[in-house]
């Protein structure tokens, strides 16, 4: 409630209003945050919370994380462990810097929950991050992923080399990479979704760390079951499910008109679709392979859901905006591990056949 009646409307003036403003206005006092001990043990202090589990290899110490997008080019990277964030993913980062599409390109529905972005992958390359990242001392408190996207200059047909352009310079760093195929603000990004394109793509990435493949919530259930199937045969490790939609429904009347511009749309509008494909890909796979559920978890019921439909894992962007480090900790403590079956695998978690037994531990 101190946030959400002090906070908040202070940050929602901040740049006159601009999200964009107000989001790097953030980043820059969370990274002077990660290099200040005393600080940063203040807030584990209030927020940190341990419901550890094991997933795809990975050990973590509570099962809700930050989505991609939020600190592309980590540049606040310790703070989000003190906040209470089980994991952090950043990116998404191409091979290529580029500025992303012209501002303005994020914008709050607040009677809605709910945010629309058309950033464009707007990151500095994966080379200076994988620089940033080498010189961060370690521990930094929680698994760091690392979500990889195409360049916008690259063409399609080069996509590949582009992905593994990224990969090879950040491999060393990563606890896990997400294949971002899915951004809705990208030309021609989602159609690396199909079967052609993703079997050739996982072909090259998969290996050495587990890699994920982040999907859209707009695909049709066949075009999903599809691209499982190339999951499985690849030996993907698991699916984030999923991205913003192109979709808008459920939105307040007052924010119809805003909200219809182009982008893709997160937040609560966006949950019962996202937990619908979770299910999905949960029943489709038969738990083989883990889900991180992602979209319109607002509140810790919403994460409740998001578990309960098979997600192993969960992540917050545009709730934790409004809602801020308080969801954190509340829908971490929801996240309690369960025992593994009686013959099943040594995993931690639910749903426990949802996991990956294995002996990779995070930066934790």
């Amino acid at each position: 409630m101190i946030f959400e009646r002090g906070v908040r409307p202070w940050l929602f003036r901040v740049g006159g209003g601009d999200a964009e403003a107000a989001h790097e206005w953030t980043l820059r006092r969370l990274a002077a945050v990660s290099r200040s001990p005393v600080a940063l043990a203040a807030l584990r202090a209030r927020y940190a919370v341990r419901a550890p589990r094991t997933v795809f290899g990975v050990d973590f110490p509570n099962p809700v994380g930050l989505a991609a997008g939020m600190d592309k080019d980590g540049a606040a990277l310790p703070a989000w462990p003190a906040l209470g964030f089980g994991f952090v993913e950043v990116g998404t980062v191409t091979a290529h810097a580029q500025p992303g599409n012209p501002r303005p390109r994020l914008f709050r529905l607040r009677d809605s929950e709910a945010v629309v972005n058309r950033m464009g992958f707007n990151n500095a390359g994966a080379r200076a991050l994988a620089e940033r990242l080498a010189a961060l001392p370690r521990p930094v408190g929680a698994p760091l992923g690392i979500s990889l996207g195409k360049s916008k200059v690259t063409p399609l047909e080069e996509a590949v080399e582009d992905y593994l352009a990224s990969y090879r310079a950040l491999r060393g760093h990563g606890d896990y990479f997400a294949v971002n195929v899915s951004s809705p603000n990208t030309p021609g990004l989602r159609s690396l979704q199909d079967r052609s394109h993703l079997d050739a793509l996982l072909a090259a990435l998969v290996g050495e760390k587990p890699v994920l493949v982040k999907i859209a919530p707009d695909l049709t259930e066949p075009a999903i079951a599809e691209l499982l199937e190339v999951c499985l045969a690849r030996g993907a490790a698991g699916v984030i499910a999923t991205n913003t939609t192109l979709a808008r429904d459920g939105l307040a009347l007052a924010d119809r008109e805003r909200g219809a511009q182009a982008g893709g749309l997160s937040g609560r509008p966006l949950a019962a679709r996202a937990r619908a494909v979770v299910s999905f890909v949960h029943r489709e796979t038969g738990g083989r392979l883990p889900v991180i559920g992602v979209g319109g978890i607002v509140d810790p019921d919403d994460a409740d859901r998001m578990f309960d439909a098979g997600a192993c894992l969960v992540q917050l962007y545009t709730g934790f905006i409004y809602r801020g480090p308080a969801l954190v900790r509340a829908a971490a403590r929801r996240g309690r591990p369960e025992p593994a079956p009686a013959g099943g695998r040594a995993v931690t978690g639910k749903p426990a056949t949802a996991h990956r037994a294995g002996g990779r531990r995070g930066r934790g």
